[in-house]
């Protein structure tokens, strides 16, 4: 077949014109995305990539997903809520000695395990919407002020723009929205101490990998850890902006040159120690 598919069985379209013949001819394409809840682009995407192909064709070669193509489609979206990528999910759909039963059973565990951290979360902005009426909550701009000059407001609404959508975003702010001066004072003297002592081990000449290195490391994923969970591959993706966002390089050279490119050396050798490559590093 032109499209590199092996040959499909064929089906009469329907008369309706939808596409559709008898009980077993399968759904269209535009049919099976409005039933599943994805985009026709990703069906065709996940197609090519032979994660979900149609199993069947009609005369006119246009593509039918029949029951088990649908039942493939929706374990592919539950994995890929959970976060997986493509290539691993197809990996444990195609295994030869998958258990339906099996992965079923698994599927409910880790739905379970989300559900339990969006109900958790959703404790946390409902937290976070009763503190806003007590007015308890700093504005980015009253954050400024006990911040000190290093920090502008402008990244706040810049980067809830970018990550105001995210997990991680509403889990930060619903920590933040129960902190008053005191806690953002008490943050701010602790971010000074740990970017002081970074900048004294640069200038000694710490080696990244020493168990020196290894402990700011820690402590650096410790204190963005307390805005929400950083595993040590969401670390190594942080770090790449300290070097490849000029705001973040003249933060940290401002206190000692060269110190940026350092501490992501720090951060990526850390990781490794840890079986995490950088070069592969996703963010999960």
């Amino acid at each position: 077949m032109p499209d590199g598919h092996a040959p499909r069985a064929r089906r009469e379209p329907a008369e309706d014109g939808t596409g559709l013949g008898d009980a077993e001819a399968g759904l269209t394409v535009g049919r099976t995305a409005e039933l599943v809840g994805v985009s026709v682009r990703t069906l065709h995407h996940w197609d090519a990539l032979g994660l979900v192909c149609p199993s069947a064709r009609t005369w006119a070669g246009y593509r039918l997903y029949g029951r088990a193509d649908v039942a493939r489609l929706q374990q592919v979206l539950v994995y890929r809520e959970l976060g997986m990528s493509l290539e691993r999910i197809g990996d444990l759909l195609d295994a030869p000695e998958a258990d339906v039963a099996e992965q079923l059973r698994s599927q409910h565990d880790l739905l379970a395990d989300r559900i339990a951290r969006l109900q958790a979360m959703k404790s946390a902005v409902e937290q976070m919407m009763e503190v806003e009426t007590m007015e308890k909550k700093l504005t980015p701009e009253q954050q400024a002020e006990v911040l000190g000059s290093n920090w502008n407001p402008e990244w706040h609404y810049e980067a809830e723009e970018r990550w105001g959508a995210t997990d991680e975003w509403a889990e930060a702010e619903g920590r933040k929205a129960q902190m008053g001066r005191s806690d953002w004072e008490q943050v701010k003297q602790e971010a000074e101490a740990l970017e002081a002592d970074l900048a004294a081990a640069k200038r000694r000449g710490v080696e990244p990998g020493s168990e020196e290195a290894s402990a700011l490391a820690e402590r650096h994923r410790e204190s963005i850890g307390q805005w929400f969970e950083v595993s040590r591959a969401k670390h190594v993706l942080i770090a790449r902006g300290y070097t490849e966002d000029p705001r973040f390089r003249e933060h940290y050279d401002t206190r000692e040159a060269g110190l940026a490119a350092w501490l992501r050396e720090v951060i990526e050798a850390e990781a490794r120690a840890h079986g995490v490559d950088p070069e592969t590093a996703e963010w999960e």
